[in-house]
């Protein structure tokens, strides 16, 4: 079994068809960013179970899709 030595950082690879990455989570604070919710909303959401957050090195993470899918989910105003 061969390992390979790492010359370096890791880069991101673009898909092909040039569409730009999409993150797979966010800190709290980006999530308040792109979903124009506060941090005491989205602690609350995440204490409430309506919103998944994963503990990661003293972070903590929500995943882009459960961000999402929290906004889908929310009743029409």
């Amino acid at each position: 079994m061969r390992i390979s030595k790492n010359t370096g950082p890791l880069e991101p690879v673009a898909p092909k068809d040039n569409r730009p990455l999409e993150p797979l989570s966010y800190s709290v604070a980006e999530a308040c960013r792109v979903s124009s919710l506060g941090r005491s909303n989205l602690y609350r959401f995440i204490r409430e179970g309506r919103l998944e957050a994963r503990k990661l090195g003293g972070r903590t993470l929500v995943p882009a899709a459960a961000l999402r899918r929290l906004i889908e989910e929310a009743p029409a105003a």
